[in-house]
């Protein structure tokens, strides 16, 4: 008999960008976080699908863009820590050049992020009743992760598909989609999009 709880997904998206929350009973990560300066609907969202943000263990940006990320230092301000892959740290400072003041963005201070490796994501993720892992996925930008269940959803963020990846992009794009697959991935769960099946023809 597994120990981990059943794991529920729901998306919590708003302005065409999909934020999930994956759920181990009432232990959840948030993975993506909103643009910056919508604290208020992101709150809306998680009121209506149930899900009180006291329960959220964790924030997770698969890489540091606006549409992902925005919100980032209001929800740690707000109590949820924020999750970060030591590969993404470079990008954190960099994604305020893409605001503008009327985005209202806060800056994420860098001293009280909760900071892995990919290898120790398992068993951080154990602790909250997940099972899975995060790995790194760069293609969009270099600093992209994705989050893989061992159920087989993962978490891709803006992970280019192979098909539309640029001649410069597609070595780097088809190593990450493989590596998902290797890693179990079978339902794709996108920053922007609908769910669909992991296509083997992408790896």
């Amino acid at each position: 008999m597994s120990p981990y709880a059943r794991v529920t997904i729901v998306n919590v998206g708003y302005r065409a960008t999909n934020y999930w929350v994956v759920s181990a009973g009432v232990s959840r990560l948030l993975v993506d976080l909103g643009y910056p300066g919508t604290m208020g609907t992101m709150r809306a969202g998680l009121k209506r699908m149930g899900i009180p943000l006291e329960e959220i263990r964790y924030d997770l940006a698969t890489h540091y863009h606006i549409d992902h990320a925005g919100l980032a230092q209001e929800l740690k301000q707000a109590g949820v820590p924020l999750l970060v892959l030591d590969t993404q740290v470079p990008a954190i400072p960099l994604m305020k050049r893409w605001t503008k003041p009327q985005d209202r963005y806060v800056d994420i201070t860098p001293d009280d992020n909760v900071t892995i490796a990919c290898p120790e994501s398992r068993k951080l993720l154990e602790r909250i009743g997940i099972a899975g892992e995060i790995l790194p996925t760069p293609g969009h930008s270099d600093d992209s992760v994705s989050l893989v269940l061992d159920d087989g959803a993962v978490f891709t963020g803006d992970l280019t598909p192979l098909a539309l990846a640029t001649p410069e992009q597609a070595a780097t794009v088809a190593a990450s989609w493989r590596l998902l697959w290797d890693h179990g991935a079978t339902r794709v769960y996108p920053g922007h999009g609908r769910i669909r099946p992991m296509d083997p023809g992408s790896v």
